[in-house]
């Protein structure tokens, strides 16, 4: 029970990572709240935790809608008081739209930005206030795009490099107050949205991929890194502060 009573908002915790780290916390002992844009997805989860014995509440929120942001953030504070753990995980990669910068049409640069980094600023600004008196933990989404240079994603790439920034920044700007903010950079992950990447061009060879691209040679799964998520959730990571975890099977440096 890691996270005995303690307060956990999980941002994109219908499905996919999310999903799994909503779930891996509610066994932990936390109390966990999912927003999720999707009301189907974000009901199943929160009907399937309590229906294991643990204790959920969704909230439908799109992030990159600002005022929906703080209205969610303000009924968790009135309902609460506190947020012992943010997770910010929820993220859009939209591989058939997104290009290099040359060709890309800015709409979709701006829209992607306006999830996953605003999204982001968004749900942590709001957060923040809620966390200060006790502490807590952040833990930021990013990617192996925002580590190392990856062609044909520029919108993508920009979104997660500038998360990583602002790690960095958050980890440095509010540790004084016992805040914790640490980031996952995972990359090779069988969710839902691999399906927006490669796996969808006819030219994918997914066989090849994972016997010469991948020295873990397999796909990660979202449990991998919900487990992460867990542990830096955790006491178990208090010492951890602007620690950026790329969990990619060891893609980046091979």
């Amino acid at each position: 029970m890691r996270l005995k009573d303690k307060i956990a908002v999980i941002t994109g915790g219908g499905s996919g990572i999310g999903k799994s780290a909503a779930e891996m916390f509610a066994a932990e002992g936390a109390y966990v709240c999912i927003l999720e844009r999707d009301e189907n997805s974000g009901k199943a989860v929160e009907e399937n935790i309590r229906k294991n014995g643990g204790k959920a509440r969704f909230l439908q929120l799109d992030i990159a809608d600002r005022a929906q942001v703080f209205d969610v953030f303000g009924m968790i504070a009135r309902e609460s008081g506190r947020i012992d753990v943010l997770y910010n995980n929820a993220s859009v990669f939209w591989g058939t739209k997104d290009t290099d910068l040359e060709q890309l049409d800015l709409d979709i640069f701006e829209q992607i930005l306006r999830i996953n980094l605003f999204g982001t600023a968004y749900c942590t600004k709001a957060a923040l206030p809620l966390m200060k008196e006790k502490g807590g933990s952040i833990i930021m989404t990013a990617s192996s795009c925002g580590v190392i240079g990856v062609p044909g994603c520029d919108s993508y790439t920009s979104s997660k490099g500038a998360v990583i920034s602002l790690t960095r920044s958050l980890a440095v700007e509010y540790g004084p107050y016992g805040i914790r903010t640490n980031c996952i950079a995972p990359a090779a992950i069988h969710t839902p949205m691999i399906y927006e990447s490669d796996l969808n061009k006819a030219t994918f060879d997914e066989q090849k991929f994972l016997t010469s691209g991948t020295p873990l040679r397999r796909w990660g799964t979202a449990e991998d890194i919900a487990r992460i998520a867990l542990f830096l959730a955790s006491d178990d990571a208090s010492y951890m502060n602007g620690a950026i975890v790329v969990a990619d099977g060891g893609i980046t440096v091979s």
